[in-house]
């Protein structure tokens, strides 16, 4: 196909986007982005995951002459992103390490032969002599550069192939070059930018905000139970993801859970990667499940009816948690990013910074990425304006997080401050001791435990001054001191030690204030059909659409792909509200595009029959 020029690329791409696609308009953003790119343009795309980030450089890849090459870490799932773009018609093949060598000849013959629309590609293949000579020889549409953080310093997942990455425009200068990402800063943004190259590209910066994702953070307090009481109460039988910090937590919270008759798998880089492989399929292709993972396991997962994120370790930084939760309602819907956290968590990551290898300035943006997602969790503001302005992004209450709904208190714990660095202050000065939260709480309590008798620690002036607060009160204070830098952590055993502002604190020179959490009304169990049919389908759709879940899991077990491949959800309640009488009524539904109509048409008039 020619490159369009400029009178005929919206209406080309319009058509596309609803033939191929099934869809009759642009999300916001997408439409300058395709057009831009269409015309040969260089982009640099930061758009939140369930944007539409995908369609930016796969309908400029069908319409412009030649293949989209698409460069993506995501190994595991190209077979499933090629599997969904052959469902609606679109030519889609992959090249990286899981393939045979006869496999690979496959695809690069039907590269070769202008039989493929787009190639998925690992990074590290363009460091591979073949594989440039490979694209040397075929006609290029365009490079796409998925999950483009990967080549900032913080990534999780950084990949030193993607630094390559940035050579492909000396290559083929006259090839437009796309990068996209959900998640980035202004200073990541910047670091991308340089690393790729891309500084005179066009830059598209869309909103972070994902309004139908209820943000929630809570004081650990047992927190298995904590998060059982969520998922029976608010997302029973509904897809999920649950993210630990260490493989054995994964591994005995995804027990825990089918003892307790939910349906839970685990994932991290320790398995088999056999069985890893398999969790990762079973979650992407059945309804319902629950996977326990680390933060190996989601990056590209594009399962649109994950209903909650839920974490129970705390974050490392502002970014890995909205990358994360952002994995919840990609179909738009509203679902639940629900992380509880607490004393523990807080010394356990300013130890792992402490100890953690590089220097000085490493630890010190280390440190930066944790006190924002301390400030995030501890903020009696709307959790919705912190995460946006941590982006660089103005937003307004918005009446839907946990601070909005039920608001927390601000309130003085300058004197319960005090009281806390008194005792620290007095062990290391008049004992030469340094000890951790427990034993100071038990000092503060007047608690005669064996630990503070044999240290006689029940004969210091503090013994006992703190029976105003709880327990659970008293480690909130020290938790929010170590969140405010008015406390630190010291050695491997997670002591506590006073830091030079403690000193402001001690000598009444300085105000500490403090959130207290509300008392929450418990929340009634939401029945099956309150969970699986938003408000916007009607009661009498509800039976429907679930015949309709249930061919479309029978017709994606059958074929071997995720459900989400045959139809989304989204796509189910509309044809539930709309009751089609024939395919060309069927066609008219928002993601029934052209081939999907063709081979799926006939199957669902006759459910929407029986």
């Amino acid at each position: 196909m020619a490159t369009p020029d400029t009178g005929t690329k919206v209406t080309e791409a319009s058509r596309v986007l609803a033939r191929v696609f099934g869809y009759d308009s642009f999300r916001t953003g997408q439409q300058d982005v395709i057009e831009h790119v269409i015309d040969g343009g260089d982009a640099l795309v930061l758009m939140p995951t369930g944007g539409g980030k995908s369609l930016c450089y796969q309908i400029p890849s069908l319409v412009r002459a030649g293949v989209g090459v698409v460069v993506s870490p995501l190994i595991a799932l190209m077979q499933d992103q090629v599997d969904a773009l052959n469902a609606v018609g679109v030519r889609a093949g992959f090249l990286n390490s899981t393939q045979d060598f006869d496999q690979r000849r496959t695809v690069e013959a039907a590269f070769l032969q202008g039989e493929l629309d787009l190639l998925y590609l690992a990074p590290e293949r363009l460091r591979v002599e073949s594989t440039i000579r490979l694209l040397e020889r075929g006609k290029i549409a365009l490079f796409a550069i998925d999950e483009a953080h990967c080549v900032a310093q913080w990534g999780h997942d950084f990949r030193p192939d993607y630094l390559a990455l940035s050579t492909l425009h000396e290559r083929w200068p006259d090839v437009p070059r796309i990068a996209l990402t959900a998640t980035a800063t202004r200073a990541t943004h910047r670091e991308i930018s340089t690393r790729l190259g891309l500084e005179d590209a066009r830059h598209f910066v869309a909103s972070f905000d994902r309004p139908n994702i209820q943000y929630r953070i809570v004081p650990k307090n047992d927190p298995k139970r904590q998060l059982l009481k969520l998922l029976r109460e608010e997302h029973d039988g509904d897809a999920g993801i649950i993210y630990c910090l260490s493989r054995a937590s994964v591994e005995k919270t995804a027990a825990w859970l089918v003892e307790q008759g939910i349906e839970a798998l685990p994932y991290h880089a320790g398995l088999d990667a056999r069985i890893r492989a398999a969790n990762q399929s079973r979650f992407l292709r059945e309804d319902g499940l629950i996977i326990v993972a680390t933060i190996a396991f989601g990056m590209g997962i594009d399962k649109p009816d994950v209903r909650f994120v839920a974490h129970l370790d705390l974050p490392k930084s502002v970014e890995g948690y909205y990358q994360e939760t952002g994995r919840a309602g990609r179909d738009g819907l509203p679902s639940t990013a629900w992380l509880a956290y607490g004393l523990a968590d807080v010394v356990q990551q300013r130890r792992l910074i402490d100890t953690s290898e590089g220097d000085d300035g490493h630890r010190r943006r280390l440190g930066q990425h944790l006190d924002a997602m301390l400030a995030l969790c501890e903020t009696v503001e709307c959790r919705r304006v912190q995460l946006l302005n941590y982006f660089g992004e103005t937003g307004t209450a918005c009446g839907n997080c946990d601070t909005c709904l039920v608001p927390p208190e601000s309130w003085d714990a300058t004197i319960p401050a005090q009281k806390v660095l008194s005792v620290i202050h007095r062990l290391w000065n008049e004992r030469g001791q340094r000890f951790g939260a427990g034993q100071i709480v038990d000092i503060l309590l007047g608690k005669q435990s064996p630990k503070v008798v044999q240290h006689g620690h029940d004969s210091l002036k503090s013994f006992g001054v703190g029976t105003e607060l709880r327990d659970v009160e008293w480690r909130g204070v020290i938790r929010q001191l170590l969140a405010q830098g008015l406390l630190a952590v010291e050695s491997d055993y997670g002591v506590l030690a006073l830091t030079p502002a403690s000193a402001e604190v001690l000598y009444q020179r300085r105000e500490v204030r403090m959130r207290r959490e509300p008392e929450r009304p418990a929340k009634a169990a939401k029945t099956a059909k309150e969970r699986r049919a938003p408000v916007e389908l009607p009661e009498e759709s509800a039976p429907v659409f679930e015949l309709l879940r249930a061919w479309r899991g029978a017709t994606a077990k059958e074929q071997g792909v995720p459900a989400y491949v045959i139809f989304h959800d989204a796509t189910l309640r509309e044809i539930a509200v709309r009751m089609p009488t024939s395919l060309a009524e069927l066609g008219g539904v928002s993601g029934v595009g052209e081939n999907k109509l063709a081979k799926y048409g006939e199957q669902v008039l006759e459910v929407l029959g029986s």
